[in-house]
Formats: C-alpha cells, structure tokens, sequence
C-alpha cells in the first residue's frame, strides 16, 4: 500500500510516456471497490428512508434482500474507508498551503486555476471532503450497529429505558448519510466535470504532466524534481 509520499520519480513520468502516475493500484481498486459499497448502500438506504423510495429496493431483489444486504454491504464500505486512512493520511495534512488555497476559493469555485496558490498532492476542498466523508461514516457505522439489531433492545425488559436510542440512531444515521449524500454529488461533479482529467487518474492512474502542474504544483515538483 503506497502512498503519494513514496512513489518514485522514475515511476512517475519517462517510464509511463510523459504522464505521472497519481493513484497506484492498490489506492484505485480500494476506491472503487468503496465506490460501489456506498452506491448500494446510498440506493437500499433510500428505499427505507421513504415510503415513496421504496421501488428502488425492488431493482436490488426486494425490501427483504436489500434489508440483508444493505448492513453487510455497509461493513465493506467501512473497511474500505478505514484502508483509505492507511493510504492517504500522510497526505491529509493541514499545511500552509492549503491555508492559502482556503483564502483563495472564490477563485476555484469560478474555475480560475491561475489565480490558486500551489498545491501538494491533495488541495484543501479535497482533504475537507476526506475528513467529513470519514467523520460522516464513523457515525454511520456506530449508528448502523444499533439498527440492525434493533430486537437487542426492543425484546430485552431490562433494556426497556433505551427504546429512545433506537430513535436517536435512526436520526443521527439519516443525518450523516445526507451529509455524505452531499459530498458525494460535489465529488463527482468535481471529478467528472470540474476538473477534466480527475476520473481518468482513477482508472488509469496517471496525469499529464499539464494537469499537475496546473492543480498540484507542489506534488509535482515533488515527484519529478522539476521545477516550474
């Protein structure tokens, strides 16, 4: 598991016609595999938040199906999760950097690159939606455990008094799963047409050498020892 502080220069540009490699394997499979856990679990989630979801959980095989799936599926959405802390945390640093990159975001929002200070592998927005979509599962899970055995509570007398928990963890779960809802649509509306180039380095693994310079000059010149 490699992260972006240890991949090697040569890996990086000749050796690959000129791109850089940006995502090793490892850090591309853990995304999609994580990827299509929280689509499942975003669309079985929806079937049971509303009434007038719930023909989305015919699609999957019907409300029992999604109804066993949806927590198991859940359990490999959070592994992934916490395999993306192992590779990417070195990288989640607040620095100096991304202190100037927040002072100047109206500049990103109006897609003036030009005008934004130099970047290390990750920008700013980019580790504040790590960090939240991490926090947002954290809860999700803790949330996620109290529901799916809800007969621990319910069918246990001296567990009478804690009935309210089970309210409480249907709120705070359909909290941050809207939370990650959010996110989630900013990701891909980034990544798919913000900033053209950010889905194909999670399919193939590598950027042009434009792109970095453009969006992370700091990773760039890292990686390459190249300056400017």
């Amino acid at each position: 598991m490699s992260t972006g502080q240890t991949i090697s220069p040569t890996l990086t540009t000749e050796s690959r016609g000129g791109r850089i490699l940006r995502y090793t394997f490892d850090e591309r499979l853990n995304h999609w595999i994580t990827a299509f856990a929280y689509t499942y679990c975003l669309w079985t989630g929806l079937a049971f938040w509303s009434p007038y979801l719930f023909w989305m959980a015919t699609i999957v095989g019907g409300g029992p199906t999604a109804r066993f799936w949806h927590p198991w599926i859940g359990l490999i959405y959070v592994i992934g999760s916490i395999w993306m802390v192992k590779q990417f945390l070195p990288d989640m640093t607040i620095t100096d950097a991304d202190r100037e990159w927040q002072k100047s975001v109206k500049y990103y929002i109006q897609n003036q690159d030009d005008k934004m200070p130099p970047q290390g592998r990750f920008n700013a927005g980019q580790k504040m939606f790590w960090k939240g979509m991490f926090w947002s599962t954290l809860v999700l899970l803790i949330t996620g455990i109290v529901l799916w055995f809800p007969e621990v509570i319910v069918q246990n007398p001296r567990l009478q008094s804690f009935h309210w928990l089970l309210t409480w963890c249907a709120f705070l779960h359909s909290v941050a799963a809207l939370v990650t809802i959010g996110l989630f649509i900013i990701h891909v509306y980034m990544s798919v047409w913000m900033t053209p180039g950010s889905l194909k380095s999670m399919t193939d693994g590598t950027v042009s050498n434009a792109f970095a310079r453009a969006h992370h000059r700091l990773w760039y010149e890292k990686v390459t020892g190249r300056k400017g």
